[in-house]
């Protein structure tokens, strides 16, 4: 499986994505979040489901892309292209996966921005090849593992939350999902594209490197419950002397 997950806020985009893959009894590590290089331009793609469906739409995109004498200068025009090709991909291969008993469900993240493009931009692309935008009361996708990580998001995130803050609730949805899956881990990639940025940064992070992080978040939980106030729970948990009284 995997975890991957786009974020737009008012100050600009944040993607990240975890490396665990997962077949049978073995376990590896490979990049679902990828830089791609249009006429200049540094956008990132992030998929879930078959990676051979991701690695030959991303290859017939790049040869629409450089087949075409006129650029693309807006990123939904891109993801347009890149849904045209993920149908061409299923056209191609989709009953002989079928056969072997494979899902064609790739969902795809792609966030940046072109030449044209006002702001940064983030995209969720369906199986199908259609696609749907981020917005102020939808500023979030994840794909692959999507339960773990959607309380905190649903209760902290929206689109004024400021960009630094959003990096942080990235990790922490992903933190909350390989707490409870075995086919999501480190390392992770992140990239992040700000308004005033005219390229994404791209980080990879260790376990290693994000432990203060996570022994951090797991203190101010314990904390937190310590301090929950829990007065109406005295008639269920009961007290010591309820309990000599009936003895």
């Amino acid at each position: 499986m995997t975890f991957c997950i786009g974020i737009k806020v008012r100050e600009g985009i944040v993607a990240l994505a975890d490396t665990r893959i997962v077949r049978g009894s073995e376990q590896s590590n490979k990049q679902k979040l990828a830089e791609f290089q249009h006429h200049g331009h540094s956008l990132f793609t992030m998929t879930s489901g078959l990676r051979s469906v991701r690695d030959k739409t991303l290859i017939y995109l790049d040869e629409s892309l450089r087949n075409d004498p006129h650029p693309v200068d807006r990123l939904y025009q891109l993801v347009n292209r890149f849904g045209d090709q993920l149908r061409r991909v299923k056209a191609e291969d989709g009953a002989a996966l079928q056969s072997t008993n494979h899902r064609f469900n790739s969902h795809a993240i792609i966030g940046g921005r072109l030449i044209d493009d006002a702001a940064p931009q983030l995209f969720y692309v369906y199986p199908e090849g259609n696609w749907i935008e981020a917005t102020i009361d939808a500023p979030y996708f994840v794909i692959g593992r999507t339960y773990y990580g959607k309380p905190i998001l649903d209760r902290l995130l929206n689109y004024d939350t400021p960009l630094r803050a959003a990096i942080g609730l990235a990790f922490l949805a992903f933190d909350a999902t390989r707490t409870s899956v075995t086919d999501v881990d480190y390392p992770i990639d992140v990239a992040v594209l700000s308004n005033q940025a005219a390229y994404p940064i791209f980080r990879r992070f260790s376990e290693f490197e994000m432990s203060a992080t996570t022994s951090w978040w797991s203190d101010v939980l314990r904390d937190a419950l310590n301090q929950m106030p829990l007065d109406w729970t005295n008639d269920l948990a009961g007290n010591e002397s309820q309990v000599n009284n009936n003895q």
